[in-house]
């Protein structure tokens, strides 16, 4: 079957296309290629978003001596930017559309409607890119040629139509444009019943692979705390946006008149939250990232991530960091909406209900999730959410993403094979990729920050530190016995250095640019005449403090119960040292052990003297 597809329609390929590949496939492939016989799978991909659950499934073909793995970009996404450099990460053969559309192929696999797929030579199979089928989507421009790119219009007068159970998207000419449709849920056959009957032969119940993924990577939520550097007691929240206007992370609708929700929340998170209780974070949909630019979306957040803001990467880091959450402010997201299913406590920062389908289960999170309210205490809102939530709250919203949860590897690996017409590998399971292990990246201000201090005891020596980047925030009625500025060496305005209590840097010990630590304190305390404390952070558990008389000690957390070095910043350690000297005045020697304590975490940390 194999040799007559490839052969039938290969001289289709472009005469004029001379930037078409030749190997693996082309007009002369055969006489170059090393396996002649595989089967061919092309991964059409719209953009960034609909790449992420291509990605999901690529390991289900993984070790496959009889298939070859192709990929195209359809180009027909206004998110074109950062396509380039991901279909270059997957190391795959990557052809033109113009070729990708003459090729014949045994299957192709797109997460999006985007592109002439009615021009693909091979069976079709669609899946959602996100959770399910929710949003309402108003249809593509006609092309100049009158061509619709083989959509309808059947969509309700002044309605737009549910995006992929739609036969604005669905059909072509009358029939189904793909082979297998993709469904996770029963309830999303019932919708597609409804909206475009003539699509139900080709729908497919195989479970939702993003959603399988997240379940078997939610034992590991401790490390996935632990790499983002949330420290015991430390409450992780995660910000949530999908793109467009009416998103949390949009500015409105043109000629809306309302207040912008946006830049009152993100002064709020890094302004209100102690630094110490709450570790923050970011996942912004691709379409932000790469319809902006990333560098735009950094320079946006510079203040906010100067403060202690992590910006999550689009593709590899978000589920991790949902895992690892105890709150997400959200949208209507398929973000949130997984944050929720996994039982997390979610506040909506916006909601608009008119882009969703009311039938939907993400429509149905907007009737039960409490909703963010601007203005007031954006932490009293946070802390209720969290100490009145309930998992089984959304436990319909988890039983709707997927009827057959951990089974999508193995539904959707026999789908393939049967498009392909070839017989499954029995000699191992379908498996998906577990989510990677993300790189250890604790929170690092660089903006200036307020260290209250309180002495709590003297025996034994026990200090409370709470830290505000935005001294507005201070509590007036906070029963502190000092305040200290604190000033990262990098802070974006070096006339704060000038009245800093303390400096700091964070630095591995052993490097030449800064360290050693001894070095370091010295030359800053010389540098800055009016600054009390030099700090060297060299490790997630450990400081070196220098005092304006020259003493030098060494900072350390004890490690917990099972061994694990303490993440509370170090620098918070250094205020509680700071303050004791303070009392004590020098040449009074500070406790061989000193109790830290941050919100309601007590750290246990060793003071040594240096040289």
């Amino acid at each position: 079957m194999w040799e007559s597809r490839a052969a039938e329609g290969e001289e289709r390929v472009n005469e004029g296309t001379a930037s078409g590949l030749r190997v693996p496939v082309g007009r002369d492939a055969q006489r170059w290629v090393t396996r002649a016989r595989c089967r061919r799978v092309l991964l059409v991909v719209h953009n960034v978003t609909s790449a992420t659950r291509l990605l999901d499934v690529l390991p289900l073909m993984a070790d496959d001596l009889r298939v070859q793995m192709l990929a195209t970009c359809t180009g027909s996404s206004p998110f074109l930017a950062g396509m380039p450099e991901l279909l270059g990460s997957l190391g795959l053969p990557v052809l033109p559309w113009e070729q990708a559309q003459a090729t014949p192929v045994d299957l192709a696999i797109s997460a999006s409607y985007g592109g002439r797929l009615d021009l693909i030579q091979g069976d079709l199979a669609v899946l959602s890119h996100g959770v399910g089928y929710n949003k309402r989507l108003a249809l593509p421009e006609p092309s100049p040629n009158g061509a619709d790119g083989g959509h309808g219009s059947s969509g309700a007068k002044g309605v737009a139509p549910v995006f992929g159970l739609s036969p604005d998207w669905l059909l072509h000419h009358g029939r189904p444009l793909a082979s297998a449709t993709v469904l996770s849920h029963p309830e999303q056959m019932d919708r597609l019943r409804a909206a475009c009957p003539e699509a139900v032969p080709t729908a497919v119940l195989a479970g939702d692979p993003c959603w399988d993924r997240i379940l078997a990577a939610r034992p590991y939520r401790a490390r996935f705390r632990r790499a983002l550097g949330v420290a015991p007691g430390q409450r992780l929240v995660v910000v949530s946006s999908t793109w467009s206007p009416r998103s949390l992370f949009g500015d409105g609708d043109a000629g809306e008149d309302r207040d912008e929700l946006l830049p009152w929340l993100l002064r709020r998170l890094v302004g209100e939250l102690p630094a110490d209780e709450y570790r923050l974070a970011a996942v912004l949909h691709p379409n932000i990232w790469y319809g902006h630019g990333p560098g735009q979306l950094r320079a946006w957040l510079d203040r906010a991530r100067r403060a202690g803001l992590t910006l999550i990467d689009p593709l590899e880091g978000w589920r991790q960091a949902l895992i690892a959450a105890d709150c997400v402010v959200g949208d209507h997201s398929s973000v949130t909406t997984y944050a929720a299913a996994t039982g997390t406590p979610v506040l909506l920062g916006a909601f608009p209900e008119a882009d969703l389908d009311p039938d939907s289960p993400v429509a149905g999170l907007g009737r039960t999730a409490p909703r963010l309210r601007q203005g007031g205490s954006l932490r009293a809102q946070l802390d209720r959410v969290m100490a009145e939530h309930r998992p089984e709250r959304y436990a319909a919203l988890a039983d709707h993403i997927s009827s057959a949860p951990g089974q999508s590897a193995r539904l959707l690996r026999g789908l393939f094979y049967r498009l392909m017409d070839l017989p499954e590998p029995d000699d191992r399971p379908a498996r998906l990729d577990r989510l990677p292990m993300p790189a250890f990246e604790p929170a690092e201000r660089t903006a200036p920050v307020r260290a209250l201090t309180r002495l709590v005891s003297e025996a034994p020596a026990e200090v409370a530190v709470t830290r505000y980047a935005d001294p507005d925030f201070e509590p007036e009625d906070a029963a502190a016995d000092a305040a200290y500025t604190v000033v990262h060496e990098d802070t974006q305005d070096p006339s704060r250095l000038s009245v800093a209590d303390v400096i700091l840097r964070y630095a591995a010990e052993d490097d030449p640019r800064y360290g050693p630590p001894a070095t370091w304190t010295a030359e800053t305390l010389a540098r800055h005449r009016s600054c009390a404390l030099a700090v060297y952070v060299g490790g997630p558990d450990h400081c070196t403090v220098r005092t304006r008389d020259g003493a030098t000690f060494r900072l350390s957390a004890v490690p917990d119960a099972d061994g694990r070095a303490d993440l509370c910043d170090p620098a918070a350690y250094a205020s509680a040292l700071h303050l004791w000297l303070d009392l004590r005045r020098a040449p009074a020697e500070p406790p061989t052990t000193l109790l830290v304590t941050t919100g309601p975490t007590r750290h246990r940390v060793m003071v040594t003297r240096c040289g």
